[in-house]
């Protein structure tokens, strides 16, 4: 998208446009959590049943009741933001449950959320919801083990294969310094009523049979929420300033991306692939965004990042400032040493 097009984007007419989808549909809302819930409960129930037949037969279930806890996860998404639902405690709660399905603590990671949203694309500003991305000459000036810890980090089998699962299990369940005292109480109780759920678990199937199921289901639901954050950000073209330079609505427009997807994968990740139309207003429910995009034409010259173009962003590493793009390891053979 041209900086033209993103300046008309961000003028006050947008604030017009936005409003007219910055409201939930209860309905919508409560059948979205009975088309994801349900379906992701009957079939591990399924699967369970599966155990006795041929772990091959779980697997393949696993892959589709992956795709349910994605969409399991934007639903707890939207009620941190708080699009999903008016009541501020029917967020919550519902929040918190979902969080717990999808091992995320509600108030840690919607505290974190809305600082990636107020900081996404300041260069100044990096470091809490991100993808960490260091410039090229941040990474000239490291050391040898400061160089291969951040190759390490950005090499695709991390990021992708090991990274996500870690996440998910690990990080999750860690505090942090800077969290209020409410926030560490939070994280606890959801840490505890986690335990609860797979001890729970655990004694209705079995240990082995709850490790066979939920590990594999877990493990591909968060590979595929990580490439979904990773390419929203993180792509040709994608625009980030410095903090003198930035601006809240032109890189929502500019700095995030509109992943089109096939309508299946569209309707299993909640939409999330209007992105750019999601960080310039996050108070539109998700099954909002597809009619927002279809009914204003500016968010159509948004160029697409489609899932080909997608793979070319597994090189990009860096930002080069003096090209203003993300650029991948190879391009460090143009700067002196």
């Amino acid at each position: 998208m041209s900086s033209e097009n993103i300046k008309t984007a961000s003028s006050p007419s947008w604030i017009e446009i936005v409003s007219k989808y910055n409201f939930s549909d209860p309905v919508r809302s409560w059948w979205q959590i009975v088309n994801s819930v349900v379906p992701y409960l009957l079939l591990w129930a399924v699967m369970v049943w599966s155990l006795k037949v041929s772990y091959f037969l779980t697997l393949l279930l696993s892959v589709f009741a992956a795709g349910f806890l994605v969409r399991i996860f934007i639903i707890f998404h939207d009620c941190g933001h708080g699009s999903f639902f008016k009541s501020k405690l029917l967020s919550r709660i519902v929040g918190i449950i979902t969080g717990i399905m999808t091992f995320t603590p509600y108030h840690k990671w919607t505290h974190e959320h809305k600082e990636h949203h107020a900081t996404v694309g300041n260069l100044d500003k990096r470091g809490v919801g991100d993808v960490n991305t260091l410039t090229v000459e941040e990474f000239l000036k490291l050391s040898r083990w400061g160089k291969f810890k951040y190759r390490f980090y950005r090499h695709p089998l991390f990021l992708f294969g090991i990274a996500p699962f870690l996440v998910f299990v690990v990080q999750n369940r860690l505090s942090k310094k800077n969290m209020s005292r409410k926030e560490h109480l939070y994280l606890h109780l959801t840490n505890l009523a986690l335990v609860a759920a797979i001890a729970l678990g655990m004694w209705v199937i079995g240990w082995k049979e709850y490790l066979m199921i939920q590990l594999p289901v877990l493990y591909i639901a968060s590979v595929h929420g990580v490439w979904l954050f990773y390419v929203q950000h993180q792509y040709e073209n994608v625009v980030w300033t410095r903090a003198n330079e930035w601006n809240y609505k032109e890189i929502a427009l500019g700095g995030s991306s509109y992943f089109k997807l096939p309508k299946v994968l569209q309707w299993f990740t909640g939409n999330i692939g209007f992105h750019h139309i999601h960080h310039l207003s996050p108070k539109i429910p998700n099954y909002k965004l597809p009619s927002c995009y279809k009914e204003n034409s500016v968010f159509q010259e948004v160029k697409p990042v489609t899932f080909f173009s997608s793979l070319r962003s597994l090189k990009l590493r860096l930002w080069d400032e003096k090209r203003k793009k993300l650029v991948g390891f190879s391009a460090l053979r143009y700067y002196p040493r």
